[in-house]
C-alpha cells in the first residue's frame, strides 16, 4: 500500500499504538508529560488506530492527519499547564474548527470549504494542549438519536457492529469506546452525549446550561438546550474537560468523599411508558450499588408532566428541522431538496408547518413549568436515577433517516422520551456504563441533579466507577477486545 504523507516519517507501531489506545486521556497526557512518549507520538498513535480501525466503524468523518501532526509537533509543556497536555481528540460535525469543514451531516454541505476560525470551546482545548485528528460522524443536523447519514453511512457500534452506535454524537461515542481516540467532542440538545454513551459503554456529562464556554454562535436553541464537553471511557477525564472549558474556571477538581445522598429512582418515561426489562433491571441495580455505597434511595412518580415536556420537545425539534429545510433554499441549486435534505428532515419540517405561535408559547410556558417542578424535586432529593433511552441499542436502520416518516417519528420520541427533560430545565445529568444486556450491549444508567450540581454528579460518578469499575470492559472491535486487536497486528 502506498504510503500516505501522514503516515511518513512515522515511529509508532500498531502494538505500541495499541497499548497507548487503552488509556484514557490522562493517562496518555502522563506519559507524554513525563517524556515517555512525545505529543506526536500520541497522535500518530490515534492515527494508526483510525487507520486500522475505523474502515469498519466509520466513526471519522473527516481526517485531518498532517494538521494534527503539525499541531503536535508545535506543542510546548513548558507553555501548557494541563492535565490533557498532547491528548488526540475528535471534533463533532458541527463543530467550526479551522482547517477542517463543517458539514453537519448533510449533503446540502458536502463541499463545504474549510473553516477558518473556531469559538471559545474548542479554543480553550487547543491552548490545554489537546490535538484535533480530525471529525467524528453525526446524523444530519443532529436531528436523530442514531447516526446513519446519507452523507456517510452508519457508523456502527464496537459492540456489535449490527447495533446503531446512538447519535446525535454516535461517532465520537464509537471513536471512544473502540479506543481510537480517548476523548471526543459531543454536543447534547436532547440527549445527544448521553444517548450514544449508553450505546456505546463510555461516560458522558451533559452539564448544565451555561456551564461552559460558547461552542457555536448565537441561537435560541444553542443557548436554551445545548451543553458540549468531551465523551471519555474515565470520569477523570471528563472531570477535567469540564474544568478547562468551564464559563467561570474554579479550583482544579480534585476527588472528594462524597458524603450520603438522597437518591430517587424513577422508571416511567416522559411519554408515560415503562422502560425494556433489562434497561429496568440496570437502573434497579445502579439503585442497589448507592444504597450499598451508603446513599439513601427510594422509588418516585414522575416529577414533572411528562406529557407536556415531551410536546414542548417536539414543537422545539420542529422548529429546528424547519430552520434547516429554510437554509437549504438558497444554497439548492436548482435541485430538488429530496437531494440535499434526508427524508426524516424534509418530513419533520412539513410537519413542523402545522405548529403555531400558540403551540411554540406553550413550548417554553410547559419547559418553564418543568424547571420549576424539577427544582422543588431536587429540594426533596439530591439525585434521580433514570434510564437513558428505554430500551438496549438498536439495530442499525431501526432509526435510519429514510424510515416512513410517521413511524420514525413514533419511534425516536419514544426512544428518546428520558434525556430530553435535562436539555428544556437546564439540569446537568450523565450516563454511565454500569449495565450490559442479556446480548452484551452496553445499558448506561442516568444520573440527574439540580441545575448547578455537576461537581455533585461527578463525585458520585467516581463513586460508582470505582464501586462497579467499566475501564477493564472493551467491546470486541477496540484496542481491547479480539478482533479490534487482531486487525492492529496484536
Amino acid at each position: 500500500m502506498a504510503r500516505t504523507p501522514a503516515s511518513a516519517g512515522r515511529h509508532v507501531t500498531p502494538a505500541a499504538a495499541a497499548e497507548i489506545g487503552r488509556l484514557d486521556a490522562c493517562g496518555q497526557a502522563a506519559l507524554a508529560r513525563a517524556g515517555g512518549v512525545s505529543p506526536r507520538e500520541l497522535t500518530e498513535a490515534a492515527i494508526v488506530r483510525i487507520e486500522a480501525l475505523d474502515p469498519t466503524l466509520n466513526a471519522v468523518s473527516h481526517r485531518a492527519f498532517d494538521q494534527a501532526l503539525a499541531a503536535s509537533e508545535r506543542l510546548d509543556p513548558r507553555g501548557v499547564d494541563s492535565p490533557l497536555y498532547g491528548v488526540p481528540w475528535l471534533a463533532k460535525e458541527g463543530l467550526d474548527y479551522p482547517g477542517m469543514p463543517t458539514r453537519f451531516g448533510s449533503r446540502l454541505f458536502a463541499d463545504a470549504p474549510p473553516a477558518t476560525a473556531a469559538y471559545p470551546f474548542a479554543q480553550r482545548l487547543d491552548a490545554a494542549g489537546l490535538v484535533a485528528v480530525g471529525k467524528s460522524a453525526a446524523p444530519e443536523f443532529a436531528l436523530l438519536p442514531a447516526t446513519e447519514p446519507l452523507l456517510y453511512g452508519p457508523t456502527r457500534n464496537p459492540w456489535d457492529l449490527a447495533l446503531s452506535a446512538g447519535g446525535s454524537s454516535g461517532g465520537a461515542a464509537a471513536a471512544v469506546a473502540a479506543g481510537l481516540t480517548p476523548v471526543a467532542h459531543a454536543a447534547d440538545g436532547g440527549g445527544s452525549i448521553r444517548i450514544p454513551a449508553s450505546c456505546c459503554g463510555v461516560f458522558g456529562l451533559k452539564p448544565s446550561r451555561l456551564q461552559h464556554v460558547r461552542a457555536r454562535g448565537h441561537h435560541w436553541a444553542e443557548d436554551l438546550l445545548v451543553s458540549d464537553t468531551l465523551l471519555s471511557r474515565s470520569v477523570r477525564d471528563v472531570h477535567w474537560t469540564t474544568w478547562l472549558t468551564a464559563q467561570t474556571p474554579g479550583e482544579r477538581p480534585v476527588r472528594r468523599d462524597l458524603q450520603p445522598l438522597r437518591i430517587a429512582v424513577c422508571l416511567t418515561s416522559l411519554e408515560g411508558a415503562q422502560p425494556d426489562p433489562e434497561v429496568a433491571e440496570a437502573v434497579r441495580a445502579a439503585g442497589r450499588l448507592c444504597e450499598g455505597l451508603g446513599h439513601h434511595v427510594a422509588d418516585i412518580a414522575p416529577p414533572v408532566d411528562g406529557p407536556c415536556v415531551a410536546q414542548a420537545f417536539k414543537v422545539f425539534w420542529g422548529y429546528l428541522a424547519a430552520e434547516a429545510a429554510a437554509l437549504a433554499e438558497p444554497r439548492q441549486a436548482g435541485r430538488p431538496r429530496e437531494a440535499v435534505l434526508e427524508p426524516w428532515t424534509i418530513g419533520l419540517a412539513d410537519w413542523s408547518r402545522s405548529l403555531t405561535g400558540a403551540d411554540l408559547e406553550a413550548a417554553f410556558t410547559d419547559a418553564a413549568h418543568a424547571t420549576v417542578a424539577l427544582e422543588r424535586a431536587f429540594a426533596d432529593w439530591d439525585v434521580i436515577l433514570s434510564p437513558v433511552v428505554r430500551t438496549p441499542p438498536p439495530p442499525i436502520g431501526a432509526l435510519a433517516p429514510t424510515q416512513p416518516f410517521e413511524i420514525l417519528r413514533a419511534r425516536m420520541f419514544d426512544y428518546v422520551a428520558y434525556t430530553q427533560l435535562h436539555n428544556l430545565t437546564g439540569a446537568p445529568a450523565f450516563s454511565a456504563p454500569l449495565a450490559w444486556s442479556s446480548a452484551g450491549a452496553p445499558i448506561g444508567v442516568m444520573a440527574a441533579a439540580a441545575r448547578g450540581q455537576d461537581e455533585r454528579l461527578l463525585q458520585l460518578a467516581y463513586q460508582l466507577e470505582e464501586a462497579a469499575p467499566w475501564a477493564d470492559r472493551w467491546p470486541g472491535w477496540s484496542v481491547g477486545g479480539e478482533a479490534g486487536h487482531a486487525n492492529l497486528g496484536g
